[in-house]
């Protein structure tokens, strides 16, 4: 990292390893450290308070929110979102082919105009737990956890958990991040801290309670 570049970083109040490559063309909040052997590439939209660990790769046109926590290791390809206070764990792959192939059927090899890019949206406050895989076009919900190991197949609810490969609904975690309670058919509280969610079967989805 060459001197002017350093003197920049601290009058924007960010920290970037020396060994991290991180573009000229990437957009970094304030607060967010970028540490060893990190790359963000070109167009990327790096959030404020964010951490990103030793070796994590960010392609070009990702998106991250506030506060996000990118785990030692984690890979997110092009062009995926992730919202803010997302946490990815250690080794964490976020995918963007559905249908991977190094050549075309002639044996030449693909460039960018010969496949299809399918995003992955992953929501407010969701933690995706180490090891795991987003499969390419898949949206993970807010507040939703993904259980360590889980390779993620299809969409993911709004605080729930899911856990295996491929992965399965195991039931509502917390905002606190404890498994919800299933006290009648529709309703579930925390344990733990007391929030309190219902089941809209209008809309299909799981919805806090006001107090």
């Amino acid at each position: 990292m060459d001197k002017n570049r350093e003197v920049i970083q601290e009058r924007t109040g960010v920290r970037i390893h020396p060994t991290a490559e991180v573009s000229a063309e990437a957009v970094i909040g304030e607060g967010t450290s970028i540490w060893h052997q990190a790359q963000v590439r070109e167009r990327a939209r790096i959030g404020r308070n964010c951490i990103l660990g030793k070796g994590v790769y960010v392609d070009f046109d990702v998106t991250l929110g506030d506060n996000c926590k990118l785990q030692n290791g984690v890979s997110v390809y092009h062009p995926a979102t992730v919202e803010d206070g997302v946490f990815l764990g250690p080794g964490v792959i976020v995918t963007n082919d559905r249908r991977p192939r190094a050549v075309n059927p002639d044996m030449s090899l693909k460039s960018d105009a010969d496949w299809e890019v399918s995003p992955v949206w992953i929501g407010q406050g969701a933690a995706i737990g180490a090891g795991s895989v987003l499969l390419p076009g898949v949206k993970v919900g807010r507040w939703a956890m993904v259980g360590a190991g889980s390779v993620v197949t299809k969409d993911v609810p709004d605080y729930a958990l899911v856990l295996g490969s491929p992965a399965r609904q195991a039931g509502y975690v917390c905002p606190c991040g404890t498994t919800l309670v299933q006290e009648t058919p529709d309703d579930y509280c925390c344990s733990q801290c007391g929030r309190c969610f219902r089941f809209d079967r209008a809309g299909g989805k799981l919805t806090p309670v006001q107090s």
